[in-house]
C-alpha cells in the first residue's frame, strides 16, 4: 500500500519529516559517535543493507545530534536507503519507481535562478581567506573503514559547467579531503564533468565546482542518471524539475563563477586546479581508498585531480548527509535510475511488453537487472534476450540480465530464484557475451582474474533466461489460489506496509 502524505518535500528538512511520519523509518540518537570510522560500523549494523558484509539489514535512517569533535554538527546516514522511504518521499508507488522515474526524464523542468537573499544555503559563509580556515574542522567529514585513504564526503553532488557551452552537469563522485583546503576527485570513465575539467585544464585554467549536500531526494536520485538516458550536454537538474512538478532553485557562488543549489544544507565552493594530481592516500598510506558499490574497498588512487576549496555555506544547524558506500542507499540512488532508463528504452522498442524492471541490490544497483516480461503470442517468443540486449545497450555498466515471466515477481528474490530453478536450462538458456566494457569496480574484470580479459574493467555480459517458451505456457501455470480480503486478518504493521 503506497503511503501518501500531505507534506510538501522541497529540501532534505521537508523529506525528513515525511519519512518521521512512517512508522520505523526513521531514529535520532544523542548519544556521542566518532566519525571516524564508528559512524559507518554502528549503521552496517542498523541499516546499511545493500553489498555490505553480513551481518547488516534495511533499516531505518539515523540522524547522530551528537559528533565527536563537532558540537555544532550532526549527521544523517541511510535517509535513501529503503524503497520504502524513496517512495513516499517522491509520491510513488514502491514497485513502480522505475517507471515513476522514467516518465520524469520525459518531462522535465529546466531550473531557475534565485536572489542569495533568498538561498538557505548561504545563511553562514565560511571564506578559505579567513586566517583560521580549515575544512576538516568545520565539516565532520566520515570515514567508513580503518582503511580509508582519509575522511570522505560520500554523498555530495558536484555541479559543474562546460567551459566551452556552459552546459552544466552535476554528478556525485570520491571526494577526500586531503588538507585544510584541498579536496581530490575521483572520476569514473567518461563522466561528464571530467570532460569539463579535461577541456578547462587544456586551456590551462581551474574549473569552478560546487559540491552540494543535504538535498532534496529527487534532486540526488535524479543527478545518477547516466548516457544515454542523459546525453552529454543534458542537465539532470531538469528531472528532479520533472520528478516535483516544479523546477529546482540555483543560486550564484559567493567565491566562484558557478552556482550552488539554493536550499542545500551545506555547499563547497571550489576550483578543480589544472594539471595537479595528488596521491588519494598520501595521508594515511593504507593503500586502500573507501568501500565501494560492489561491497569491496577500492584500492587508492595514484594519481587523481585536486580541487582548492573557496569557501564553506551552509544552513543554520546544517544537517551534513552521508551514506555506507556498498549500502542499500547507493543501490537506489544508482538502481532506480538504472531502472527507468532500461524500462523507457525497451517499452519504446517493444511497446507493452516489458511489465518491470529491478537493479538487485546484489549489483550495488549497476551490475544485475531482472526483467518482468510478458509474451503475449508466439511473436514475442524471442523478444525476451532482444529486451535484454537492449538492456545491456542503454546501461553500459550492467553486467548480468535476469528474465522472468509476469507471473514472478522481480522484487522477491526468492521467487526469482524458483523461475531459475524450475524454468531454466543453463546450456540453452545462457546467453554470453564476452568482450564488453563494464565498470572497473568489479574486481573480477581484471586480466588477473583470468587472462583471457583483454583489460580492466571489460567483463562476459550474460543473460540467464528464465522465461517460459511460449508454445509451454499452459504447462507451467502456478497453482491459483482463492482470490480473498486478508486485510481483516493480518497484523497491523503488515496493513500500513
Amino acid at each position: 500500500m503506497k503511503k501518501t502524505t500531505s507534506i510538501e518535500v522541497n529540501d532534505l528538512r521537508t523529506a525528513i519529516e515525511v519519512v518521521q511520519a512512517m512508522p520505523k523509518q526513521y531514529h535520532e540518537t544523542n548519544v556521542e559517535i566518532d566519525p571516524k570510522d564508528d559512524l559507518a560500523g554502528v549503521y552496517r549494523y542498523i541499516g546499511a543493507g545493500g553489498t555490505v558484509m553480513r551481518p547488516t539489514q534495511v533499516g531505518p535512517a539515523v540522524m547522530f545530534n551528537n559528533i565527536k569533535g563537532y558540537p555544532s554538527s550532526r549527521i544523517l546516514v541511510g535517509l535513501i536507503a529503503s524503497r520504502e522511504r524513496v517512495a513516499t518521499m517522491l509520491g510513488a508507488p514502491v514497485k513502480e519507481l522505475g517507471k515513476f522515474m522514467g516518465k520524469a526524464v520525459k518531462n522535465t523542468i529546466d531550473p531557475v535562478m534565485v536572489d542569495q537573499s533568498k538561498a538557505l544555503c548561504q545563511e553562514i559563509v565560511y571564506k578559505a581567506t579567513d586566517p583560521d580556515f580549515d575544512l576538516r574542522k568545520i565539516l565532520p567529514a566520515p570515514t567508513n573503514t580503518p582503511q580509508d585513504a582519509g575522511p570522505f564526503f560520500c554523498e555530495g553532488l558536484v555541479l559543474g559547467s562546460d567551459p566551452e557551452t556552459g552546459h552544466t552537469d552535476v554528478t556525485i563522485h570520491r571526494l577526500c579531503v586531503q588538507s585544510k583546503y584541498e579536496i581530490s576527485i575521483f572520476f569514473a570513465l567518461g563522466r561528464h564533468i571530467d570532460i569539463f575539467r579535461q577541456k578547462a585544464e587544456q586551456a590551462g585554467k581551474p574549473l569552478p565546482v560546487t559540491i552540494n549536500m543535504g538535498l532534496d531526494p529527487a534532486i540526488t536520485i535524479g543527478s545518477c542518471f547516466e548516457a544515454p538516458t542523459t546525453p552529454f550536454g543534458f542537465d539532470e537538474l531538469k528531472v528532479a524539475g520533472g520528478l516535483r512538478g516544479k523546477p529546482i532553485e540555483l543560486v550564484n557562488a559567493v567565491t566562484i563563477n558557478q552556482k550552488s543549489i539554493a536550499r542545500a544544507e551545506i555547499v563547497i565552493e571550489a576550483e578543480i586546479l589544472p594539471n595537479v594530481r595528488v596521491r588519494e592516500d598520501q595521508n594515511t598510506n593504507t593503500g586502500y581508498a573507501m568501500p565501494e558499490f560492489p561491497g569491496y574497498t577500492g584500492p587508492a588512487n595514484p594519481s587523481l585531480p585536486l580541487m582548492k576549496v573557496k569557501a564553506i555555506t551552509m544552513r543554520k544547524n546544517a544537517i551534513m548527509q552521508t551514506l555506507v558506500g556498498p549500502g542499500e542507499e547507493h543501490v537506489n540512488l544508482a538502481g532506480i535510475p538504472t531502472e527507468a532508463s532500461i524500462f523507457n528504452t525497451i517499452d519504446a522498442g517493444i511497446p507493452g511488453f516489458l511489465q518491470n524492471v529491478y537493479a538487485h541490490p546484489s549489483g550495488g544497483g549497476k551490475f544485475l537487472a531482472i526483467l518482468q516480461v510478458k509474451k503475449r503470442s508466439q511473436a514475442d517468443q524471442g523478444r525476451e534476450r532482444q529486451a535484454a540486449l537492449m538492456a545491456l545497450g542503454v546501461y553500459s555498466e550492467l553486467k548480468q540480465v535476469i528474465l522472468v515471466d509476469e507471473d514472478v515477481d522481480p522484487f522477491d528474490t526468492d521467487d526469482v530464484l524458483w523461475a531459475m530453478t524450475t524454468r531454466y536450462q543453463g546450456d540453452i538458456s545462457t546467453i554470453f557475451i564476452p568482450g564488453v566494457r563494464c565498470h572497473q569496480l568489479d574486481p573480477s574484470q581484471d586480466p588477473a582474474f583470468d587472462p583471457k580479459i583483454l583489460g580492466h574493467g571489460i567483463s562476459t555480459k550474460t543473460i540467464f533466461d528464465c522465461t517460459v517458451p511460449y508454445h509451454l505456457k499452459s504447462s507451467f501455470v502456478r497453482a491459483q489460489f482463492k482470490e480473498v480480503d486478508p486485510t481483516p486478518y493480518m497484523p497491523e504493521w503488515m496493513k500500513n506496509k
